[in-house]
């Protein structure tokens, strides 16, 4: 179905996955920010209604100024594709407020996952924070150089998220590697 067939009224919610939209030709991200698609979305959020950006999701967000800061090349210059685990900082947004966990682990898999933006705006909008098993929060655990060891972020209001890591590849035990279902714990936050 094409977006333009979408009646946005229908839905509370929309998800802006992973995938190198546009083959990240320029800068990951940019040229999907300035599509019709996200005119559409970028009303819906208006509106109050869910928006959640997962990895290129996530820089689409910010290129399109949905969400504040940027992100850039990882810091030592490489993909990286492994397992996290994320603290969750923030538990009023409309992904986080129900969560029955505050560690979560999920992979990761980008080349531009470095978020910057000022320290102090930053910690206001952080939702997740690269972190080990107990929640402890280090450079030691940041995989990609962001501010603060930021894995996710919010708009003020709660209803607009993006987070680098994958809680898609963390939902059904089948493709996770020890079983582990925490992105689904996340996901479960869009019903509402």
């Amino acid at each position: 179905m094409r977006y333009k067939d979408l009646d946005p009224d229908r839905y509370s919610s929309v998800v802006i996955p992973g995938g190198f939209s546009f083959g990240d030709y320029l800068r990951a991200g940019s040229i999907a920010a300035s599509t019709e698609t996200m005119e559409m979305i970028k009303e819906m959020a208006n509106q109050g209604k869910t928006v959640l950006g997962i990895c290129n999701g996530f820089q689409i967000l910010t290129e399109s100024g949905l969400l504040k800061g940027a992100l850039l090349p990882n810091l030592k210059m490489r993909f990286i594709s492994k397992w996290v685990y994320v603290k969750v900082v923030r538990d009023d947004t409309r992904l986080t407020k129900n969560l029955p966990k505050k560690v979560l682990r999920m992979p990761i898999a980008h080349a531009e996952g470095r978020f910057v933006l000022e320290e102090e705006e930053a910690r206001r909008l952080m939702v997740f924070q690269y972190s080990n098993e107990k929640g402890e929060v280090s450079e030691d655990y940041n995989p990609n150089g962001s501010v603060l060891n930021i894995a996710g972020i919010a708009n003020e209001e709660g209803n607009v998220i993006g987070l680098m890591p994958h809680p898609e590849r963390a939902s059904f035990s089948l493709t996770s590697i020890d079983g582990n279902v925490d992105g689904l714990l996340l996901l479960r936050g869009l019903r509402w």
